[in-house]
């Protein structure tokens, strides 16, 4: 499952543990003190690692009734 915003950027950091983040078509592994930044319509999604993923999730001021947007996506592999 992912999910994308209309207005709001997000930035990741990541506090322990490893995994990888999808954005868009594009993967990315990451690990211990790792940041991204992601631009509002770009859909992200994560996948943690052995060890898990601890990160901090950083966005700007929400809209007022929020701007989210749930997408479903089969990332990572999900059974049918």
């Amino acid at each position: 499952m992912g999910h994308r915003h209309e207005v709001q950027e997000g930035a990741y950091l990541v506090l322990g543990g490893s995994g990888r983040i999808k954005l868009d078509d594009d993967v990315l592994d990451l690990r211990k003190w790792d940041v991204v930044r992601v631009a509002p319509s770009v859909v992200r999604g994560f996948d943690a690692g052995p060890d898990g993923l601890e990160l901090i999730a950083i966005g700007g001021s929400k809209p007022e009734g929020g701007d989210g947007e749930r997408v479903d996506d089969r990332w990572p592999a999900q059974a049918p």
